[in-house]
């Protein structure tokens, strides 16, 4: 059996990262891996850094391109292909076309969703479309849910299969001393962190007119990222002028993205996760693994990950006034062990994710 990692995506986030991953740790586990990806994209150019077998494909419109879909029938065919993972939606319509050309060689479809539905999809198009896939899987139960009431997909073939992690990564003995210094932190503060892109999106100026209400000095936001390139800076630039103007300097920290996320977990005593509806939210699994709590927004798949305010801290989505009531709440009375943490993540470790995949589409470790 050969399973190839399906892509037309020129982007790098985490829909991309969470299937180069995937294809790694397939190949761990003794599995044929193969990329298909267009040339020169950052997946491209990770497969090739992480000595992947890759196959080159045109970018291809997101429907109706029947042509790269034959064309991609062709190239299945001759690889000898038994399996197709896709994640970017942009690839569901020429991977439906592909499988009915197939016939001689036909394969098993996996989509991996990602992003959560924005509107009904029931109409005959998408039904026709949907009814190729042989394995829909959502990374949490609330997805599901949108697939079984907004698509006419068969619900048989929908499964529950979170994104997984390598946990062995979060397991350091660097300490929060350590961590502080290396990100030249100071010491004896309260730091609450966050991790992203600078976008609107994230809600980094939702934290900083939350800190701006909490009264305690000690209490500081370490915020570690960089803004999006080729998209300007004027959301970087308005966080620069809102921490001069409210004479946060000596609270607000500014460290570029780093790839030893460990250290920034480590180093934060709390972390936010403040964006208006992440369908996921790998950082915050990454926050778990860390044994660091999580004050989460309550949207998206954030409430389902913190156990409806089991794992972490819930606040009203958007809400500054929220925000910095559960803030002032986490920092009075954190009741949430490192412990229960670390048990509640195990469930997201690669192994138990590759397994499950491994037993939906009936391949053998």
């Amino acid at each position: 059996m050969k399973i190839a990692y399906l892509c037309s995506s020129n982007s790098w986030g985490g829909l991309e990262m969470n299937h180069l991953r995937n294809a790694l740790w397939m190949k761990e586990r003794s599995h044929k891996v193969v990329i298909l990806c267009v040339e020169n994209s950052p997946l491209h150019q990770r497969a090739l850094q992480e000595s992947l077998s890759v196959i080159l494909i045109p970018r291809h419109r997101k429907y109706y391109d029947f042509k790269a879909g034959k064309n991609l029938a062709n190239i299945i065919s001759a690889e000898n292909i038994s399996h197709v993972m896709i994640r970017d939606n942009r690839d569901v319509s020429v991977s439906a076309i592909a499988k009915r050309h197939a016939k001689n060689s036909p394969f098993h479809l996996s989509y991996f969703m990602e992003m959560q539905l924005g509107v009904k999809k029931t109409n005959l198009l998408h039904t026709l479309r949907f009814r190729k896939i042989d394995l829909w899987s959502c990374p949490l139960n609330w997805l599901k849910s949108q697939v079984e009431t907004m698509t006419k997909m068969d619900p048989s073939k929908v499964v529950v299969i979170p994104s997984g992690l390598n946990l062995s990564h979060f397991q350091t003995e660097i300490s929060q001393a350590e961590a502080r210094s290396t990100l030249e932190l100071p010491a004896d503060k309260k730091i609450l962190g966050m991790i992203g892109r600078f976008d609107p999106a994230k809600g980094q100026l939702l934290l900083l007119e939350a800190l701006k209400s909490i009264q305690d000095p000690n209490v500081c936001v370490c915020l570690l990222g960089e803004p999006t390139r080729n998209e300007g800076s004027e959301y970087f630039e308005q966080i620069k002028s809102i921490i001069k103007e409210n004479n946060l300097g000596n609270r607000v920290f500014i460290r570029p993205f780093r790839d030893d996320i460990v250290t920034f977990y480590r180093a934060i005593d709390g972390f936010v996760m403040a964006s208006k509806a992440e369908t996921f939210g790998m950082v915050t699994i990454e926050a778990m693994a860390s044994g660091t709590p999580t004050i989460g927004s309550n949207a998206g798949g954030t409430p389902e990950i913190l156990g409806h305010g089991k794992f972490g801290y819930l606040f009203e989505t958007l809400n500054v006034k929220s925000l910095t009531e559960t803030i002032e709440q986490f920092l009075k009375s954190d009741t949430i062990s490192k412990e229960v943490l670390l048990q509640e993540v195990k469930k997201y470790d690669h192994h138990r994710v590759c397994s499950a995949i491994e037993n939906a589409i009936g391949l053998k470790a």
